[in-house]
């Protein structure tokens, strides 16, 4: 290997010593150094391993993520399974029905997933030690499990929003993997201490290795129970039952590790009802931001991010779909849930509401800036229509102005005949209003004229211009620049009837407005009953039918009864019901059109508008597949800042995204999940993360050496929190998005349990078995690991009593995660404690400054 740091070496004097340029401090690890540092301080050094460590442990997060997809390519493979079904043509049905329980999934593969760095960390450094034992590994999956359990379990307590709590749904699973938990630490206490101290025999090993199917095993059964009758509960949107005969139909949302099994008894009209409930959540919502693109200019391609991320929210996710996501959000790469620009947030948050709280929320978001962002001044009628009794004698008309209000604004105002002609009905009047520097509100009066003869109601217009001076300057008129003046005949109650006998209803309106008019007099209170009619539509599914009592006071002249009309999946709609006018009180009579008939149809417009934002929709839910992107796609993701979301990417994302660069690259070559099942990603990624962590393993030993810390202590710190930082952003983004706790804190004792199982099983079974062969035996000298052990052991029971503790008292909340503020923070406080308690002690015996002898 070239040498570039120093001079080649020189020949000894005669009577001095020789020297070697090759052989230094810390210089000996298993592939570090790869240069010769022979010249270098220690403290450079020390600095750039720990800087290096650090880099690695990115780069091992971001090859887990490829490790993990192809995990989730393997574990969603579904095979053909034929049930009867009598409206099939051959009388069966064909059906996918997913080839792996997800227990035994999550406690295997997922869980070699979130585990292997520490797993392969142990195997390479007893095989770099030549199968003798060392403290790095196992001091790291101990170390790693403490942080897991204590400060992980502190961060999913304390980040639930107020008010709201989690509870864990799988008790039973739940329960198994606490108690394997506990026992795989007890056990491994009772090995290194009590059974042989100091030494692991075949038999130890072999037994520690078999508690790993043995668990699955276990968990399989508790899930499946076997013993108990087939008709199971539903457990968070699974239900528990063997796979023989019925149906596990995986659902199309990004995270296949979500399954609805379905019996083969029941009809097969029950086996897409997941499905068809998907569609229709995907057509509801695309159809309510349909709304929100025509009335805020929002593009359909925005709308469907929206719905997508909407979707995507309400959906469960398994946590290693958590965890490739809190992975991505390290890296500046491509989220698995789609990034809403930064404009449209405010709708994105109203849809997040609860349908009851969103007409709220929607009424802020309606309104349409004229004035190109308060650059113009905007000029309208204060309203669009207006009555006035012939008695009163003049009508007040008011007009306003709002946007810049800075320089003086002129608007020409004139009035136009209607039914009511000037001068037998009222004055004309032509002309200029001024406003002054900040002025906002303008009034001025139309004469009317009275006279005594009775005559129907009769309307004349009033119409906003700007003068020619104004024109093409910073002045535009408003929405309302016509209103309409409606000169009522005050000297009868009047009569009471429909604007129209007939009106058109499109559905994208969601809302129909039936006029009522009061014609030939407006003096005093009437009021008149109506009730809607089925026809073809009906009520309560196509529209909200009723009855009801309309009142019109004094001089009012026109009231509206508004009826909601309900979407309908139909992709041709044409549907009627009637509304009748009834009896009428305060002297008022009806009128002609005493009926009216209200026909519901489609909007083609805003269906074809509906229709691209499902599709887009879809492509994004599908771009969003953890197992189904190309080289070309990977090398696209890996190139671009969050994924090629530019509009969407923070200053941090592209931090990240220049800190991963080479990894992203480097892994973009590693083949898909999609060809051949997902084999070969997980075989090489395997061997990638495997390679990876010898690095690791080496950066670690070489830092510790030269700052003079003990390998055990770098284990339980720097190497733990490293390979456990993946797993706290994807348990804290889990334990807010879902509603239960399994996917955040449920998993964790699972994964340690898998650590101390394979993680020191195998490592100890491979060497086990190359000392035998040797005839010597194989010594796992019990220091400082058989203190860390118990330590952990009884921290360990402390946190998990108190999670039962928040699961059955009411002061906690009666749940493991969230609750009440100050004893959520007591919580978290008691975890994180139990932590520092436990590597300070650890820390303390492992550099001698309390002495704690434990088997010798």
């Amino acid at each position: 290997m070239a040498n570039n740091t120093t001079s080649p070496t020189p020949m000894a004097a005669p009577g001095c010593p020789m020297f070697d340029v090759t052989n230094y401090t810390c210089s000996n690890a298993l592939i570090l150094p790869i240069i010769n540092e022979y010249t270098w301080s220690a403290g450079t050094r020390a600095f750039l391993y720990l800087l290096a460590m650090f880099w690695c442990f990115l780069g091992v997060a971001l090859i887990a993520d490829v490790f993990m997809c192809a995990i989730e390519k393997i574990t969603s493979k579904t095979a053909k399974v034929r049930i009867p079904d009598q409206n099939e043509p051959d009388g069966v049905k064909i059906i996918e029905v997913k080839v792996w329980n997800d227990t035994v999934a999550n406690l295997s593969l997922l869980a070699l997933g979130t585990s292997a760095p520490e797993i392969l960390l142990s195997v390479i450094e007893i095989i770099g030690r030549n199968f003798e034992a060392g403290e790095l590994g196992p001091g790291t999956i101990v170390g790693s499990a403490a942080f897991n359990l204590l400060v992980i379990s502190a961060i999913c307590i304390i980040s639930i929003p107020e008010g709201e709590v989690r509870k864990i749904a799988n008790m039973r699973v739940f329960g198994l993997t606490t108690f394997s938990c506990i026992w795989a630490y007890v056990w491994l206490s009772l090995v290194i201490l009590v059974i042989s101290p100091g030494v692991v025999d075949l038999t130890e090993a072999i037994i520690t290795f078999l508690m790993f199917p043995g668990l699955i095993i276990g968990a399989y059964l508790i899930d499946k129970r076997p013993c108990m009758k087939k008709e199971e509960v539903v457990e968070n949107g699974m239900v528990g039952i063997s796979l023989e005969g019925y149906a596990n139909e995986p659902l199309n949302t990004g995270d296949t590790s979500t399954a609805v099994i379905i019996p083969k008894e029941e009809k097969s009209e029950t086996i897409p009802v997941e499905e068809d409930k998907s569609h229709k959540n995907l057509l509801k919502l695309a159809k309510e931001l349909g709304h929100e693109s025509l009335d805020q200019g929002i593009p359909p391609e925005e709308a469907a991010k929206i719905v997508a991320a909407k979707l995507t929210e309400k959906e469960h996710h398994s946590r290693m779909w958590y965890r490739i996501n809190a992975t991505r959000s390290m890296s500046g790469g491509k989220k698995l849930v789609p990034q809403v620009y930064s404009a449209f947030k405010d709708v994105y948050d109203v849809t997040k509401l609860p349908e009851e709280e969103r007409a709220e929320g929607k009424m802020a978001l309606t309104t349409k800036d004229h004035t190109a962002g308060g650059t113009k001044a905007v000029i309208e009628f204060t309203a669009a229509t207006l009555s006035v009794l012939e008695s009163e004698k003049k009508v007040r008309i008011g007009i306003r102005r709002y946007g810049k209000m800075d320089t003086p604004a002129t608007v020409r105002v004139e009035t136009i005949n209607g039914t009511a002609t000037a001068p037998e009905d009222y004055i004309h009047l032509e002309e200029d209003v001024h406003f002054a520097n900040n002025e906002q509100l303008r009034q001025l009066y139309v004469e009317i004229i009275d006279d005594n003869e009775w005559e129907p109601d009769e309307f004349f217009f009033v119409k906003l211009a700007l003068p020619e001076a104004e024109e093409n300057e910073d002045i535009v008129l408003g929405n309302i620049s016509i209103t309409q003046v409606t000169i009522i005949n005050d000297d009868e109650p009047g009569k009471l009837e429909f604007g129209k006998p007939s009106i058109i209803a499109k559905e994208s309106s969601r809302r129909v407005r039936i006029p009522v008019n009061r014609i030939n007099g407006a003096d005093g209170h009437v009021s008149v009953a109506w009730k809607t009619r089925d026809i073809t539509a009906i009520s309560g599914k196509d529209y909200q039918g009723g009855e009801g009592v309309l009142k019109f006071d004094h001089g009012e002249t026109s009231r509206t009864i508004d009826i909601e009309i309900f979407d309908s999946m139909k992709p041709e709609r044409d549907e009627s019901f009637q509304v009748d006018l009834g009896e009428c009180d305060g002297g008022a009579e009806l009128g002609k059109i005493r009926k009216t008939i209200i026909t519901i149809v489609n909007d083609e417009e805003f269906n074809g508008l509906v229709s691209r934002i499902v599709n887009l929709t879809k492509a994004n839910m599908d771009a969003l597949q953890l197992e189904d992107s190309t080289w070309v796609t990977q090398m696209k993701n890996a190139m671009n800042v969050n994924g090629g979301d530019l509009e969407n990417a923070t200053f941090i994302d592209y931090l990240l995204h220049f800190l991963t660069f080479f990894w992203k690259i480097l892994f973009a070559l590693v083949p898909p999940p999609k060809y051949l099942g997902g084999w070969p990603a997980f075989i090489l990624s395997l061997a990638v993360i495997g390679f990876m962590t010898a690095i690791i393993g080496d950066l670690a030993t070489l830092f510790g050496c030269l700052v003079d810390l003990n390998d055990s202590i770098t284990a339980i710190t720097l190497v733990a929190l490293g390979t456990s930082m993946p797993d706290t952003f994807a348990s804290k983004q889990a334990a807010v998005g879902e509603k239960t706790a399994d996917s955040s804190i449920g998993n964790i004792n699972g994964s340690n349990s898998v650590n101390v199982f394979l993680g020191l099983g195998l490592p100890w079974l491979m060497a086990t078995i190359y000392h035998m062969t040797q005839g010597t035996e194989f010594k796992v000298p019990p220091g400082s690991l058989g203190f860390s052990v118990i330590l952990y052991t009884a921290c360990a029971i402390i946190a998990i009593l108190l999670l039962i503790a928040r699961r059955f008292l009411k002061p906690f909340g009666q749940a493991e995660l969230g609750g009440p503020k100050w004893p959520k923070i007591l919580s978290a406080v008691i975890m994180v404690s139990l932590w520092v308690f436990y590597v300070l002690l650890s820390s303390l015996n492992a550099e001698n400054i309390i002495n704690v002898q434990i088997g010798g």
